[in-house]
């Protein structure tokens, strides 16, 4: 078992996270750092952030720098000098969303590189193969990410080919640490959810993941559908909410007992002057900041916050100084372990409710959010 749950508060669960470098508690947030890196920091930065888990993308990997050079170095870790865990995504979204050119056949998916159009072909066992290689905590399932758009028999064929192809990845023998996980999907369709979530689980897998999800739809159908792929995993196993970094759904995904999210809307946004507070974002760019003495969050105890103010910050996204961006960054990824870290607070203490209310009252309402 790799997660110990540890204290239950309705559905929203706090446990333990035991993979092959580190534990890490849940719920918990992972930046991603997509070709190695998480974008603008370092892994110091990170370290210092208390971030025990990040993600790399092996489409990204296996096209630049290569996973031989990178087998080379003795693996992710090494390569990248990162000593905590890391988690793989399969590069079955990337595939699917940033190719001009791609053939799926049963055997896996011809593609184009978007980096210069050269001509590849990724298997289920490929890409085991490669996060194999990669060394990787976790190993993500090999899937068909289809479109929100997709209609119930498009979905349906889908999801049976990610079922196949799951059971391809499990036969592909990993590394003693290693662990893989599974993935839902089943399109916008609750039936097929509970049918992808049941297969899934009969194959047998170290934890679940949900996909396809967050990708256009709305909010409320995103919730249902998650509702729907949430309710026949084990309650032993973790449960990862693939591609999620909003506040707000991550506080939803948590209270219907999801352990593990991603995204890079938080590092992403930074990069663009958008910042996370308590009291809701905060546009760096407005005019409003030009003289303001106040830090980002006057209540934030990140390192940016205690040292500059909103009008250094606006001068410098202002000016065009690449500056900004790591320090923005370091704020709003300090905001989301902090975030998590009150999430998990308020499990332990029975009150996650409460603290949810709260949190959207603020978020969600107060006037620095409109920005």
């Amino acid at each position: 078992m790799i997660h110990r749950i540890l204290n239950k508060d309705d559905s929203a669960r706090y446990g333990l996270l035991k993979l092959g470098h580190c534990e890490a508690e849940t719920p918990v947030f992972m930046p991603c750092g997509t070709r190695g890196v998480v974008k603008s920091l370092d892994v110091d930065d990170l370290k210092k952030l208390g971030y025990d888990i990040i993600l790399g993308n092996t489409y990204h990997l296996f096209l630049k720098p290569g996973i031989e050079v990178i087998n080379e170095f003795g693996g992710l870790h090494e390569f990248i000098s990162w000593d905590r865990n890391l988690l793989t995504d399969s590069g079955g979204y990337q595939i699917f969303s940033l190719m001009k050119f791609r053939k799926i056949v049963e055997e896996g998916i011809n593609f184009s590189s978007h980096i210069d159009g050269s001509k590849h072909f990724m298997s289920p066992e490929i890409a085991i193969e490669a996060q194999r290689d990669l060394g990787s905590d976790i190993v993500m399932c090999f899937d068909e990410c289809p479109p929100h758009t997709y209609t119930k028999k498009e979905s349906e064929l889908s999801l049976k080919r990610t079922l196949r192809w799951g059971k391809r990845c499990k036969s592909v023998q990993l590394k003693e640490h290693q662990r893989m996980f599974g993935i839902v999907q089943g399109g916008m369709f609750g039936d097929l959810r509970e049918f992808s979530a049941t297969d899934t689980v009969e194959t047998g897998f170290d934890g679940y993941a949900i996909g396809g999800l967050s990708v256009g739809e709305g909010k409320e159908v995103m919730y249902e559908m998650l509702e729907y792929s949430l309710k026949n995993l084990p309650v032993d196993k973790p449960r990862y909410l693939m591609g999620v970094g909003d506040p707000i759904d991550i506080l939803e995904g948590v209270g219907m007992g999801v352990d593990m999210f991603d995204c890079v809307m938080p590092t992403r946004i930074a990069r663009h002057g958008l910042l996370y507070t308590y009291n809701g974002k905060l546009n760096i760019k407005n005019l409003k900041f030009e003289r303001d003495k106040n830090p980002i969050d006057p209540n934030c105890k990140c390192p940016v916050c205690q040292k500059y103010s909103r009008a250094f910050l606006r001068h410098l996204f202002k000016v065009g100084e690449h500056t900004v961006s790591r320090l923005l960054t370091l704020h709003n990824l300090y905001f989301m372990n902090d975030f998590m870290r009150n999430i998990r607070k308020a499990i332990k203490m029975n009150c996650f409710n409460e603290f949810k209310s709260s949190f959207l009252s603020s978020f969600c309402s107060n006037s620095v959010n409109k920005t």
